[in-house]
């Protein structure tokens, strides 16, 4: 039942804007102060009792939604987290961009306009043997562009039966066959698909007048085990028609293999000649957000002409990372040791357990170290456990602890197992260590 004492006491906005006024300008403590008294206003008309402060809801409101977080949950790729944190060139790269005008599209020889993707076109050539590069928003587009630009309208898009996969989101291979409006063939079963199955299906097309594309998709967030057969994309392009290989995260092969020994190395799908080669520049390869497709010259124009390559395209922030990103993997060692995905990967026992020990004394009497696994997470490499030392606090109420712990400033993110909250290391910097550490004893003060 609503309380019209409760209503009447809620303060003017100007009252409480008054209460802001050393945390912000005038505007933006009315605009918080308002969206603080209009949400205690919905729980009162809800029934809600007690007495919240108000004003610490309204400055609450004055913080930005976005905001920087510590990742303690053991998950590298942690997509809720904005998936791969960038090395600090790359950051550096983004952040000069931000600050003034750029070269996007300008060629400064000329000064006649330029592509933006030749800012990454010929290093992605370099790094993984392609002909030519494009660069669009995300992962899905890239895939999608790709279906769209060498199938299209009235082309068939042949892909094994056991790789009409769904990804997080949604996204699901058949849906962006459709989108591309081409026609989707299934050829083999869900666990055996063989080179037969697909000579077959473009014979079918090449009898009914189709042009046809074969597609290739990497089961990034699954594996299918024991009876099970596929077709190597060496056997694919045997074929002699397009192939499109989606690898999903993606690998740049160069001394980094040991660390992704299960992900497909992009230059190996190029050099079998495979006509178009996507993947993200988000997930193993620990860039920004960005969908990336390398192949022959031909099929690179074919996706650049299409109408779709505009509405996807990227902006000049995550191409100014990219090329940051790419350019470190010039050297792997330098790779392994700035890109913070592959320093997670591959993080030293004797560091993460220093680490490990740092948080659980923060935690005094709560907490000790444990052995836990971390996880690649992101839809890449779903059975890689990564075994190493973690802290683990035990507490009566876990879920409440863990709440206050994303509440604090800045949030940190743990997980709950076995009824105690884990702090991994793993996915903390260095620098960040210090930070969840404070954060973690304050919250248990």
């Amino acid at each position: 039942m609503t309380d019209p004492d409760a209503l009447r006491a809620l303060p003017a906005v100007d009252r409480l804007a008054a209460a802001l006024a050393a945390d912000a300008s005038p505007a933006e403590a009315v605009a918080a102060a308002r969206a603080a008294i209009a949400q205690r206003r919905a729980e009162i008309l809800g029934g809600a009792a007690g007495d919240p402060d108000l004003v610490a809801r309204a400055r609450e409101h004055l913080r930005p939604s976005l905001r920087r977080v510590l990742n303690a949950t053991g998950v590298i790729i942690h997509t809720n987290l904005g998936r791969a944190p960038l090395a600090e060139a790359a950051a550096e790269a983004a952040a000069d961009a931000a600050r003034g005008y750029v070269n996007l599209e300008l060629d400064l020889t000329t000064g006649r306009r330029g592509a933006r993707d030749a800012h990454v076109a010929a290093l992605l050539a370099e790094l993984t043997g392609a002909e030519d590069a494009l660069v669009v928003n995300n992962g899905a587009a890239a895939t999608l562009l790709a279906a769209a630009a060498l199938a299209g309208p009235g082309a068939s898009v042949i892909v094994s039966r056991g790789q009409l996969v769904e990804i997080g989101g949604g996204f699901r291979i058949p849906d962006v066959v459709a989108q591309a409006g081409a026609r989707l063939v299934e050829v083999g079963t869900t666990n055996r698909t063989r080179l037969d199955d697909y000579a077959a299906a473009l014979a079918t097309a090449a009898a009914t007048g189709r042009s046809a594309v074969i597609l290739r998709v990497h089961p990034s967030n699954f594996r299918t085990l024991g009876f099970v057969e596929d077709v190597a994309i060496a056997q694919l392009t045997s074929l002699r028609a397009p192939v499109v290989d989606d690898l999903g995260s993606g690998v740049l092969a160069g001394g980094l293999d040991d660390l992704v020994a299960d992900e497909p190395p992009v230059r190996a799908s190029v050099a079998a000649g495979a006509a178009l080669v996507c993947f993200s520049g988000d997930k193993l390869l620990g860039g920004p957000q960005a969908g990336i497709l390398v192949g022959t010259r031909d099929a690179i124009a074919a996706c650049r002409r299409h109408p779709l390559a505009r509405a996807l395209r990227v902006g000049r922030l995550p191409m100014a990372a990219l090329a940051a990103t790419l350019a470190l993997y010039r050297d792997p060692e330098r790779a392994r040791r700035e890109i913070p995905v592959l320093a997670m990967l591959g993080a030293d026992d004797a560091t993460l357990r220093a680490h490990a020990q740092q948080l659980a004394d923060a935690g005094g009497d709560h907490a000790e170290v444990v052995d836990a696994v971390a996880r690649v997470g992101g839809g890449a490499l779903p059975l890689l456990e990564l075994p190493g030392p973690a802290a683990a606090v035990a507490t009566p109420d876990p879920d409440a602890l863990a709440a206050r712990l994303r509440a604090a400033e800045p949030p940190l993110l743990a997980r709950i197992a076995d009824g105690r909250v884990v702090l991994d290391p793993r996915t903390l910097t260095a620098d960040e260590v210090p930070t969840a550490a404070a954060v973690l004893r304050a919250a248990l003060t």
